[in-house]
């Protein structure tokens, strides 16, 4: 990717100039998200994933260089390997976007491009599938929250009935695609990554209800996502409770 000589505010100069007098003698440092994209605006901050010498501190940083936010992802090998870890089991693959379609700013003894080819490999693995006991979960909530789409009139309850509804039946079909999920802004991405149509068609339902108060459409396009796992799930279904494992302290959300 060029940058603009003239322009010292280029984010992808600045993102160079913070690599070359931040961290020196980091293994490697990398620009993702937007910038690298083609999606930044004036605002956009810069993501940056950075490669430490083992011993020193695995962690993620806010800071603002030149006037611009940036995240930085700091990390030993070892930091990153829990972190490809970490990103696996939430099927989110942060790190590994991030490495696999970043732009290396700097790098010694071509300890990106190793990263970058290691990141690709997982991401074309995929996530595992989903837990059966995970999924019939995930089908009786879009069940219950399809039936109270239909009941509700009220419209705040209404959109967010709409919330749930779009989030579980994108995890099913991320689910039934063995695909890479997101969140935010990268939810509607990667469902059209995953499947175009049908995830468009959630999508475009999704926004016809927020738009017009019209969910005929999206209780469609869910319902079909539902019928892909399984069907509907109402009697008989049981569960066991079981606490959560905390999450790991340094993982990014995605």
């Amino acid at each position: 990717m060029s940058s603009d000589a003239d322009d010292p505010t280029h984010p992808v100069d600045q993102a160079r100039r913070l690599a070359a007098e931040w961290f020196p003698d980091a293994l490697s440092a990398v620009l993702a998200g937007s910038t690298v994209s083609g999606r930044a605006t004036t605002t956009s901050d810069l993501d940056i994933a950075v490669l430490i010498e083992d011993g020193g501190e695995t962690r993620r940083e806010t800071v603002r260089f030149e006037g611009r936010l940036v995240e930085l992802f700091i990390h030993t090998r070892a930091g990153l390997d829990e972190l490809f870890a970490a990103d696996t089991v939430s099927r989110r693959g942060v790190m590994q976007r991030m490495y696999a379609d970043g732009l290396v700013l700097s790098e010694r003894d071509g300890a990106a491009a190793r990263i970058k080819r290691h990141a690709e490999d997982a991401l074309r693995e995929g996530p595992g599938a989903l837990a059966p006991a995970t999924v019939e979960s995930r089908r009786y909530v879009l069940t219950d929250a399809l039936d109270d789409l239909a009941d509700t009139a009220d419209v705040v309850e209404r959109l967010a009935v709409a919330a749930v509804v779009l989030s579980t039946a994108a995890d099913l079909l991320f689910d039934h695609c063995r695909a890479w999920t997101g969140g935010g802004k990268w939810l509607p991405r990667r469902l059209l990554e995953a499947d175009p149509g049908r995830g468009g068609a959630l999508l475009d339902g999704y926004r016809r209800l927020c738009e017009y108060g019209e969910p005929e459409e999206f209780a469609d396009a869910a319902a079909e996502i539902l019928t892909l796992a399984g069907g509907p799930l109402r009697e008989g279904y049981a569960r066991t409770w079981r606490a959560a494992p905390e999450p790991h302290p340094s993982a990014p959300p995605g």
